[in-house]
């Protein structure tokens, strides 16, 4: 995040601009030196000064802060440009709500885009587009489908339980990977919650039409497919909330009709970050993540699969909050301005996707917080404490990763680090994938995973 931004940006649009109405002559002496040329470094100050502020209660001070961040960002500008004006949106946001009762009114700041992120639904086609922009998604996809194959030989039933919130994406690949299968390819079952994260993105169709789908490509490739949703409820996917208990409840062998001959499959796919380890005002209770993970492993899966992004954001701080979401999610924006204009409608689409997950991780607490990042070294371990034996990534996996990167920038890469393979950019972590057995299995690892 080296880049310098330039001193004259165009402001973000702001449904009320007089809120930033602010004299330079009532600034503090310590913000008039900000509104030259900032880096990076003095955006995260600034946003630190403005997080501070509101905890404080100090309204005049946020406002002031709010105004220097207003004359440097921009939806348009440069990558630091453009995520300050995320961030500045979720501060407003946070603002409207803990500040409410004051001089500081921001009513209806919440800019057209983001609304549009969160009611936009993409069709299929979209949807295949959108997880090919960078190898955010793609990455884990060619890990967990790479490693799920090489757990499966030999097996002539698979059964996938599958907890993601891109909407089955991920199968067509696997789907046809097994047609090749020299010994043919297995049946094939592939089951999904009936409901997932109110989070982007979202899709035009309901689950059940995915089903059929996938199905209608698989009998394409002549592999034998079923496709069942756990309860049964028809749902369109961005108007479903997100009951833990619940989900929990329905991961029961009965429900999911767990069969002995089959290898289980467990793919989790950006999805532990929404379980929280506890429900607001009931610390005492155990963790849903936890809980979650003791369940799957009571399942006796043949394999599991965990793929998020990786950076630590389930922090009770605002300001350590600020600091980590900022310093982490430079990464999309740095890398989109590689290869799209600056008014690429895809890339704002894209970004406005992005702010939503700030928004909610910058601008809300407790169980309106659903965003609860945890890095891949915490995870490795809260999987150790579950009783799960990590599984290593063998060359063939390492292979095809970097045939995937080779679409890409140059600035994707790779490296194995303990039990993970991360995606970097540019050096820096971004999003980690990980498979693990139960505890015990050990021997089952030592027979299969041989190059």
């Amino acid at each position: 995040m080296k880049a310098e931004l330039r001193s004259t940006t165009t402001p973000v649009p702001l449904p009320n601009p007089n809120l930033f109405d602010t004299p330079q002559s009532s600034l503090s002496g310590a913000l008039i030196g900000c509104l030259g040329t900032l880096d990076g470094a003095c955006i995260e100050k600034l946003l630190l000064h403005c997080a501070s502020a509101l905890e404080n209660n100090d309204v005049t001070f946020a406002q002031q802060v709010m105004w220097v961040l207003n004359n440097v960002a921009s939806s348009m500008g440069d990558p630091n440009q453009r995520l300050t004006s995320w961030f500045l949106r979720a501060l407003i946001s946070r603002a409207s709500r803990v500040c409410a009762n004051t001089a500081m009114n921001f009513h209806g700041t919440t800019s057209t885009t983001l609304q549009r992120s969160r009611t936009r639904q993409m069709s299929v086609t979209e949807l295949a587009g959108y997880v090919d922009i960078i190898p955010w998604h793609r990455f884990g996809f060619c890990a967990s489908n790479s490693s799920i194959l090489k757990a499966i030989q030999g097996h002539h039933k698979v059964h996938i339980l599958d907890f993601s919130i891109t909407h089955c994406m991920q199968w067509p690949t696997l789907i046809d990977a097994l047609s090749k299968r020299p010994e043919g390819p297995p049946l094939l079952r592939l089951t999904v919650p009936s409901c997932r994260p109110p989070v982007p993105p979202f899709l035009n169709v309901s689950i059940e039409e995915v089903g059929l789908r996938l199905a209608n490509f698989a009998k394409s490739r002549d592999v034998p497919f079923e496709f069942k949703v756990i309860n049964g409820s028809s749902s369109k996917s961005s108007h479903v909330s997100f009951n833990f208990e619940l989900l929990l409840s329905q991961l029961n062998p009965s429900l999911l009709d767990l069969r002995d001959d089959e290898a289980l499959v467990i793919n989790c796919q950006n999805w532990l970050r929404y379980l929280p380890d506890a429900l607001e005002g009931r610390t005492q209770d155990p963790s849903f993540r936890d809980g979650f993970l003791e369940i799957i492993r009571g399942l006796n899966p043949h394999i599991v699969v965990v793929v998020d992004e990786d950076s630590d954001l389930d922090i009770p701080s605002l300001k350590s909050r600020i600091t980590a979401c900022f310093n982490y999610l430079w990464i999309p924006f740095d890398a989109l301005e590689t290869f799209l204009p600056k008014d690429s409608c895809q890339r704002s689409e894209y970004e406005a996707d992005i702010g939503h997950k700030i928004e909610n991780m910058i601008g809300f607490e407790g169980l309106q917080r659903m965003e609860r990042l945890e890095s891949g070294p915490r995870l490795v371990q809260r999987m150790k404490n579950a009783n799960f034996t990590s599984v290593p990534f063998c060359e063939e996996t390492v292979r095809e990763v970097k045939f995937l990167l080779d679409e890409h920038a140059s600035g994707w890469g790779m490296k194995k680090e303990d039990e993970m393979l991360v995606l970097t950019w540019k050096g820096h972590s971004s999003v980690f994938a990980t498979t693990w057995v139960p505890f015990g299995c050990e021997d089952y690892i030592k027979r299969v995973y041989v190059d």
